[in-house]
């Protein structure tokens, strides 16, 4: 009867920690197609991985965003400034909080980016991590960081 109860906890145990692989690796599935929509300009896509109560944050403290502004913002940059935007290097890290105000399964991106400006503008070359969190096999959270004043030196901005 021990043996069985060893053999159990042995087969739950490798099926949570084979269960937990999986979904972080979907998660992780999830986050590398968002991203491959970004560089794609795939509005729609974009739209579809962004949960209806998705919020963004970043990269300056007081900039957030809903889904439709997400989306109508990246449609807007492209249009407009972008004539590209290249994770030149991206690697992801999931990780849980289990317990806080930002409890639940997160996947962290960091990555090189290169963006090239229309019009000759100019290109930049920055780093960047965005921590998205999901629920649902969506993503209802992001927070961006990145060093804005960098990006625009390089276009060749002077700040005093």
């Amino acid at each position: 009867m021990k043996k069985l109860g060893l053999i159990l906890l042995l087969m739950s145990l490798i099926f949570s920690c084979s269960s937990n692989a999986k979904k972080e690796a979907t998660n992780i599935a999830l986050i590398e197609s968002y991203i491959d929509a970004v560089e794609d300009l795939d509005y729609d896509t974009m739209a579809s991985l962004l949960d209806e109560r998705y919020y963004g944050y970043g990269p300056s403290y007081g900039d957030s965003i809903n889904k439709a502004e997400a989306v109508e913002k990246w449609k807007f940059n492209t249009e407009a400034m972008y004539e590209s935007v290249e994770y030149v290097k991206s690697r992801n890290a999931a990780f849980t909080l289990a317990d806080g105000d930002n409890q639940g399964e997160w996947i962290s991106n960091w990555a090189e980016l290169t963006i090239t400006y229309k019009d000759d503008i100019g290109e930049v070359t920055i780093w960047a991590n965005t921590v998205y969190q999901i629920e649902n096999a969506k993503i209802v959270k992001s927070i961006t960081f990145y060093n804005e004043a960098d990006a625009l030196y390089q276009l060749g901005y002077l700040i005093y």
